[in-house]
């Protein structure tokens, strides 16, 4: 097993890091992989043992930490409320509590940081991090395809000290009087000796069956290192043991019973003997150390799907590169170094790119969005047919939801824009088999998650303009990101990484195995600075154009399908939903009938990559003679805003859809250009940018150039004191799309909404995870719905994303400054 003097070294690293968030929301990431493994810490701007930690939707979890100093016979709670089980003092023990520092995040980790008081009068006291790690790794999507996290305990001092750790049945039943079972495991791998792993799940599972949106079946593993003592029993009686010796009896209670019955508890303990050799008192005699834990919650199978063979049940990705479970957690354990270091990359860069971008602020806001969005995924399918399922978390729990992806993809266009072609690929198969009878895209692939069995009467949620606009949209983002130059030009920097892909020596969609994707992930895996099972390159010069091609010949009827519905509704849009469904049903939205056009001008380029140039220029011409009729019909008679519905003629809306034309390069006359993320460096000071002259030729631009310019300014005469509200209906707003709408506008418009949606995240009275429908005045309070932890946070890229669109070009017209 590894030597832990290398995760020390990585926390010094990872401190560095996450030390650059500001921002204090109310709710904060801590093992964040998918719907079901999903935990979170409440209350964050409190002291973490104020509240249990807690599931998405708001439900407790047990997961506790307490430090206990055997100079004193003191505990120190840390985690959770273990505190409950203790009361003040006990029998050879004292309850206390220490100095909490605070949390820092970034886009992986969370680290909170604890001062624990010294055990000799005068001496130092001991620095204690808890880092909780869910990596991002966009050069692998093995490791993304894991369902585990990491949580590792930092120590640095001069006496000793022993941790606890304990989780108990409720991260494996949304039910608190479900019954559950254990048993502990050990290794024996020759470079993972004992490595001591629980094991926990419902006495009877029920597959696909969810309460108060857990899973109901699915493994719980919680793993520690060999070193640990271990101990399965009542909550309270193991607390109170390790608070009077400072360990736990390596023993197991095998009377099997329900989650809260005589509660039982999986648990730790581990003793960091940091005295040894030392005078106490002596700050150059303090001693490092550190414990790794991992959570994971594996499930077989993940979903059922009507596939084009039928209704399938749907094995998880992992399967096809480890044998068991216990292979795969012990694989997890091991690769701690190299997952961290892969995160540690990511992270960086996006903090890089955002500060440049926005601001510190803005770097804030998208490292805290990036694990909430992955959380709503789960990796399935091959490594021959990758598929990323999506549930719609919060607002109605459907399964890849067209409408949820749409605002979800700047973030995959970002980091991976292979995940978003495997977001892409079940709904296209299912399309294309024939169980969806209507002319239009579906909205879902089934009412609840994870029972994608489809909608063969047609009779899901009615948004045929919104959704065939997203699809084309999405489908055309996609295809560019595959046709970069090289790395400093691709969508994504590290989907730019690696070796040609495997079907590079026969793409010929003719001649090519149709049961392959052309996204496949390699036969074998690639090594690439010494660090095993990372993904070949994505798109680019040799291969991108020809992947391109075979994707969208496989499917193109339905693309063409799906554009003739908007050729035929989408300039006048009938009384319809559109993706804010929660403010209702309305007739000729002026932001839906754009959506929808621009859907038509996407057609016109995918049809050219295929070779339909007959259907290219006839989709180009609609397209362009529709759109000089939606600026009459959609702007108000001053010319001053785009109304929210063509007859409302006092009305204005956030007109998002323009972020659409701009991502996919139809904007692109303007003779700004703006530094890119790799050539400027920052130093923590503010970023000093200078005034922009622009000089624009509107014949290039797909949508007039002074449509961009009169929003932006009509922007800032609406604002609020937390944002930019959605449209003249009401005050509340939507975070994915003031983030879209803020890309497209001038810094000075751009900057105002940032800092009043910082302002807002400092603020809120919400406590769940990060919401994207919030009101904009009063306490920035959920407004009913209660959306939290939802994917669309995504969105929050989309400065990002449109930077890197275009060969680095997509931003091009925003620079300017009022």
């Amino acid at each position: 097993m590894r030597s832990f003097a290398v995760y020390i070294a990585w926390a010094a690293s990872l401190l560095t890091i996450a030390n650059a968030s500001t921002l204090t929301p109310p709710v904060l990431p801590l093992i964040v992989r998918n719907p079901y493994l999903s935990a979170w810490l409440a209350n964050a701007r409190d002291v973490p043992w104020s509240k249990w930690p807690i599931f998405y939707t708001g439900q407790s979890i047990g997961l506790s930490v307490l430090a206990h100093v055997p100079a004193t016979n003191t505990v120190y709670p840390l985690l959770g409320r273990p505190q409950d089980s203790l009361g003040s003092s006990g029998d050879g023990y004292n309850v206390s509590f220490c100095q909490y520092l605070g949390a820092q995040y970034d886009a992986s980790t969370t680290n909170l940081s604890y001062s624990i008081p010294s055990a000799h009068a005068g001496g130092a006291d001991v620095e204690l991090i808890l880092s909780f790690l869910s990596p991002i790794t966009p050069t692998s999507t093995l490791r993304q395809a894991i369902p585990a996290g990491y949580v590792t305990v930092y120590v640095k001092g001069d006496f000793d000290l022993d941790i606890y750790i304990d989780l108990n049945g409720q991260w494996v039943s949304g039910n608190r009087g479900s019954d559950i079972v254990w048993s502990l495991q050990e290794t024996n791998f020759e470079d993972a000796k004992h490595l001591k792993t629980w094991q926990v799940k419902k006495k009877d599972e029920e597959v696909f069956v969810e309460y108060n949106d857990f899973a109901e079946w699915g493994a719980l593993h919680f793993t520690g290192p060999a070193d640990a003592h271990h101990e399965a029993g009542t909550s309270g009686v193991l607390r109170q043991r390790f608070s009077k010796t400072g360990h736990l009896h390596n023993t197991v209670d095998n009377a099997f019973r329900g989650i809260m019955d005589e509660e039982p508890v999986f648990a730790f303990s581990k003793r960091f003997n940091l005295s040894s050799n030392s005078t106490f008192g002596s700050s150059n005699a303090s001693k490092e150390d550190s414990a790794l834990f991992t959570i994971s919650h594996l499930q077989n199978p993940v979903t059922q799907y009507a596939s084009a063979r039928g209704l399938t049940q749907m094995r998880p990705l992992w399967m096809s590169y480890f044998s068991s479970p216990t292979a795969l957690i012990t694989y997890h354990y091991l690769d701690f170094n190299s997952a961290s270091a892969l995160a540690a990359n990511y992270s960086l860069q996006l903090s890089r790119d955002a500060y440049v971008s926005g601001s510190s602020n803005y770097a804030d806001i998208v490292s805290l969005s990036a694990r909430q969005v992955l959380g709503a995924t789960s990796f399935s399918g091959t490594p021959d047919n990758p598929i990323l399922f999506l549930k719609e978390i919060s607002s109605n729990g459907n399964c890849q939801t067209v409408d949820v992806i749409f605002p979800a993809f700047p973030f995959f266009l970002y980091t991976n824009p292979r995940w978003l072609a495997y977001l892409l690929e079940p709904l296209i198969e299912h399309m294309l088999s024939g169980q969806y009878p209507n002319m239009y895209t579906m909205h879902d692939l089934g009412t609840h998650f994870p029972n994608m069995t489809g909608h063969a009467d047609g009779n899901d949620e009615y948004m045929p303009v919104e959704e065939c606009g997203d699809m084309l949209i999405m489908g055309l983002a996609l295809v560019n990101s595959l046709l970069h130059g090289d790395g400093r030009n691709a969508q994504s920097l590290w989907s730019a990484e690696g070796g040609v892909p495997r079907l590079s020596h026969d793409l010929d969609a003719d001649t090519e195995d149709e049961s392959v994707s052309p996204f496949a992930l390699p036969t074998r895996l690639e090594t690439r600075d010494g660090v095993f099972g990372l993904d070949d390159q994505f798109g680019g010069k040799v291969v991108g154009a020809s992947q391109a091609k075979k994707w969208l010949s496989k499917s193109y009827k339905l693309w063409k399908q799906w554009t003739s519905y908007l050729v035929e509704y989408s300039l006048e849009p009938h009384n319809q939903l559109c993706t804010d469904d929660f403010a209702g049903w309305l007739a000729l939205q002026t932001n839906l009938a754009l959506k929808g056009i621009i859907g038509i001008k996407a057609m016109s380029e995918l049809a050219g990559i295929v070779g339909e140039t007959a259907d290219a220029k006839h989709y180009r011409n609609i397209s362009e003679v529709y759109v000089k009729k939606w600026e009459k019909m959609g702007m108000s008679r001053d010319g001053g805003r785009a109304k929210l519905a063509y007859d409302w003629y006092g009305s204005w809306t956030t007109l998002y859809s323009l972020y659409a034309d701009a991502l996919l390069c139809f904007h692109p006359s303007s003779d700004y250009s703006k530094p890119r993320p790799d050539d400027v460096q920052h130093d923590g000071q503010q970023l000093l940018q200078p005034s922009v002259s622009r000089s624009i030729n509107d014949s290039a631009n797909f949508i007039p150039d002074h449509i961009y310019t009169t929003q932006s300014r009509w922007y800032t005469t609406v604002m609020q004191k937390y944002g930019l509200p959605l449209d003249s209906r009401h005050l509340y707003t939507k975070t994915d799309w003031e983030f879209q709408a803020a890309a497209v506008a001038s810094r000075a418009t751009r900057t105002e909404i940032l800092d009043r949606v910082a302002k807002w995240l400092n603020e809120t009275n919400t406590d769940l995870p990060f919401t994207d429908l919030h009101e904009t005045e009063g306490e920035g309070a959920f407004p009913g719905p209660n959306f939290y932890a939802r994917p669309v946070v995504g969105s929050h890229f989309a400065f990002l994303t449109l930077e890197r669109a275009c060969q680095g070009r997509g931003a091009g017209a925003f620079g300017y400054d009022v």
